[in-house]
């Protein structure tokens, strides 16, 4: 039973996929479109997406309440969770991460069960595929081998292949799908390749043992290869950064972002991007932990303030220059992925390095829900919001949807009181404490160059007037969206409102 409690939040979330998978094959079809000429269903999930959508994102905050209930009790009382390891690590470290992949993967369906009918996109496999994907990423962030890395990491990528892809009419849709397919490929194989060397280096593929044969080196009698070792690293951190968007593993996201439907782009920058994060910070720990890998003359930590560097400078330069608010979105997700890395390159010098960039990570996944479903709220079928242009005087017409817009936009540029001012405070500090400055300051100019294109929507909202002619975006109605909005903003409030408490929560998940 204490096996079971402890895994409960990956238990709930591939049982209730299976439960949703014969849900959707055994219904019966909402739409004439599920129903061929002759009388016989050929998609008994066509105009089920409200009903799909409220039972997938009832089992994923079900995930998420019970990685709370695990959290609470305490993962370190329950006994009989060697059984599990080293394959599955179950302690407030995965524990959070799988509250945080619940919680955005929960946001997204919400959104997909207002955008798919508004939009005639009503696949009801969204919803699966979104379940499934969520398994694979919290296994991911609960990782403690090689092999369950690899495994997670591909069951959480092909359902994102698919879910990208999902409109199957739009050739921008499967050229995304395909792009993302074959970059991904590509990285899994180097993650493979690494993996290997690691292997063939210590004898090991659990990420403990792989720490524990690497601090050998250089003992009398240790048989680890240095040189491997380092190529194993560099493999293993490119394989990830590819994941995380960062550059110049980017190539993948803005078309990704911009081709894939809405809730999937949002699934994808919270999701996934946090998963990523949480395994990356377990291997570059815990694998390759010891002091001299921690050093920057030898180690990881200019590799990653390098990726930090140009993911901050060229997200932030390129976002503003973008036409298109969801490919704006798409590269400030890449700065955002170079500002959780100046806390990861932190980890050497500071002990708060590790609990901001899960705090960071907590704040950025409700601020990216709440601007993805912001746009899909400001946009209905035929009159989208697609550039800057359509969004002009939705301030005035409907002032609702720009107020939600403008909360998260806030956050996500880091103004205070929002969530993510403390979010970005906080890894910033702990990047002072460690002693890069340097690293600190370009951080502050980016974030200060990123608060550009975010304030630039809110002023087509609000001081800009549609031209005679134009496109006019127009906001759906939908109760599935408005719920996930509040929800975020709820979080977004309360993160800004209590941040010391949730930083002392994060204080104690340590890979």
């Amino acid at each position: 039973m204490n096996l079971l409690f402890a895994l409960s939040p990956l238990l709930a979330v591939a049982s209730g996929a299976l439960l949703l998978m014969l849900a959707e094959a055994l219904g019966k079809p909402a739409a004439a479109a599920g129903v061929n000429a002759e009388g016989l269903v050929t998609d008994a999930g066509a105009g089920r997406a409200p009903e799909l959508a409220v039972g997938s994102s009832v089992v994923l905050f079900c995930g998420a309440i019970l990685s709370i209930g695990v959290w609470l009790y305490g993962p370190e009382k329950l006994a009989g969770l060697d059984a599990v390891a080293p394959y599955f690590i179950v302690d407030r470290f995965s524990l959070f991460f799988s509250f945080v992949v619940c919680l955005g993967g929960g946001l997204a369906t919400l959104l997909g069960g207002g955008y798919l009918p508004e939009h005639e996109i009503d696949r009801s496999e969204f919803f699966s595929l979104v379940l499934w994907a969520s398994v694979g990423a919290i296994a991911l962030s609960a990782a403690g081998d090689l092999l369950t890395l690899f495994v997670g990491l591909e069951t959480m990528s092909l359902g994102v292949y698919c879910m990208i892809a999902l409109r199957r009419g739009s050739l921008k849709a499967s050229e995304a799908a395909l792009k993302y397919f074959l970059l991904g490929s590509f990285a899994a194989a180097l993650q493979l390749f690494g993996g290997g060397l690691l292997y063939g280096a210590t004898g090991h593929t659990d990420l403990v043992g792989i720490g524990q044969a690497i601090a050998t080196i250089g003992q009398p009698g240790s048989t680890v290869s240095a040189p491997f070792v380092l190529v194993a690293m560099v493999l293993s951190i490119v394989g990830l950064a590819f994941k995380v968007g960062a550059v110049p593993f980017h190539m993948w996201t803005p078309d990704a972002y911009e081709g894939a439907p809405t809730p999937t782009t949002t699934y994808m920058a919270v999701a996934l991007k946090s998963a990523a994060f949480a395994i990356l910070m377990r291997v570059l720990v815990l694998s390759f932990g010891d002091e001299r890998l921690l050093s920057w003359g030898t180690g990881w930590p200019p590799i990653v303030a390098t990726l930090a560097i140009a993911s901050m400078t060229l997200g932030n330069v390129v976002a503003g220059r973008q036409d298109s608010v969801k490919r704006m979105l798409a590269y400030s997700s890449i700065a955002h992925a170079g500002y959780a890395l100046v806390g990861v390159a932190a980890i050497l010098g500071s002990d708060q390095a590790e609990p901001s960039v899960s705090f960071y990570l907590l704040t950025y996944t409700v601020s990216t829900a709440g601007a993805f479903g912001s746009l899909i709220l400001c946009g209905s079928r035929g009159r989208e919001a697609v550039s800057y242009e359509d969004l002009a005087g939705v301030g005035r017409r409907h002032p609702a949807a720009a107020l939600a817009f403008s909360l998260f936009l806030l956050s996500l540029a880091g103004v205070p009181p929002a969530a993510g001012f403390f979010g970005k405070l906080y890894i910033f500090t702990a990047a002072t404490e460690a002693g890069l400055y340097w690293l600190t300051v370009l951080g502050l100019l980016n974030s200060a160059i990123g608060a550009y294109y975010y304030l630039r929507v809110m002023v087509y909202m609000y001081m800009r007037e549609p031209v005679a002619g134009a496109p006019v975006a127009v906001p759906m109605r939908s109760s599935m969206v408005n719920a996930a909005l509040l929800i975020a903003a709820f979080a977004v409030v309360l993160l800004g409102i209590f941040p010391t408490r949730a930083l002392e929560l994060a204080a104690t998940a340590l890979p």
